[in-house]
């Protein structure tokens, strides 16, 4: 005997509501369609359709893991969507967000053929999702950390994107021939941690999150690093209350036409310079 779907996501969503998630439903939603292999929508087409057998086992794991153990529901998917493409993800990466598709929004309107450095590129996010959509742009992306850039150069050869990958601290050894940079830095500052729900500040990995006290010392030593490259683009995702003095750093450093982008949330995400 199997167990309805119906039921099975009404048990989910009170466990995972009850582990503190603001998205229960979906959670639930989007586990069981993977224990069962098949779409979401598959499962709001025909409640009634029962989980059985080795499903009923996968599905319970997973809803303990998220529940419980509180991992990222991308993280037990193993992929993300962002923009037009699916990531793969692990904890190895941050778990793409959608307002860091602002970033991808603003290089759009770059020149045919500019050259764009995305800094700090994780699961190549940015990079990857900019060059499925102007696939004219010269993209390259850089990180830090050598086990994100395994993640990132899985994702370009699976979706067959032309995007040089390097290892680099910041800007470091990268030449300054750069059109636009774009970057979602670590901005958390070190006196929020303990606001961060559990599934981040739990399994994220933290160098890619926290940055100092006030959350901008990687955006200090950034800016004036890009203010002294070719770019006439810099965008950065920032957080929340932090535009203003982002957009003061940005400005001081030459990139004096600056503009500050809200999310969807209506949170200003991403300033903007230009020279």
């Amino acid at each position: 005997m199997g167990v309805p779907v119906r039921d099975a996501l009404d048990s989910a969503v009170i466990a995972i509501a009850a582990s503190g998630s603001t998205s229960p439903r979906l959670d639930a939603e989007l586990l069981l369609a993977s224990a069962l292999g098949v779409d979401r929508a598959a499962l709001i087409v025909d409640p009634r359709r029962e989980v059985t057998g080795p499903a009923v086992r996968t599905f319970q794991d997973l809803v303990r893991r998220r529940s419980v153990g509180h991992e990222p529901v991308a993280y037990l998917l193993g992929s993300r969507g962002f923009r037009y493409i699916d990531l793969a993800v692990d904890p190895r990466v941050l778990v793409p967000r959608p307002e860091t598709e602002l970033l991808v929004d603003v290089a759009l309107a770059l020149p045919h053929g500019a050259r764009v450095l995305d800094v700090g590129t994780g699961s190549g996010a940015i990079a990857l999702a900019l060059k499925a959509e102007r696939p004219d742009l010269e993209v390259t992306a850089s990180d830090v950390s050598a086990a994100a850039l395994e993640v990132a150069r899985a994702n370009a050869a699976r979706l067959e994107l032309d995007v040089a990958l390097v290892e680099a601290d910041l800007l470091d050894g990268l030449g300054a021939a750069w059109d636009a940079i774009l970057s979602n830095p670590p901005y958390v500052a070190e006196r929020d941690r303990s606001t961060l729900p559990p599934d981040v500040v739990g399994h994220e990995p933290g160098g890619a999150l926290f940055a100092g006290a006030d959350g901008l010392d990687v955006l200090r030593r950034l800016i004036p690093a890009a203010a002294l490259t070719a770019a006439t683009l810099l965008a950065l995702e920032v957080g929340a209350g932090q535009a203003l003095d982002v957009a003061a750093l940005v400005g001081a450093a030459g990139f004096t036409q600056t503009e500050v982008l809200r999310d969807l949330a209506g949170i200003e995400r991403v300033v903007a310079g230009r020279r």
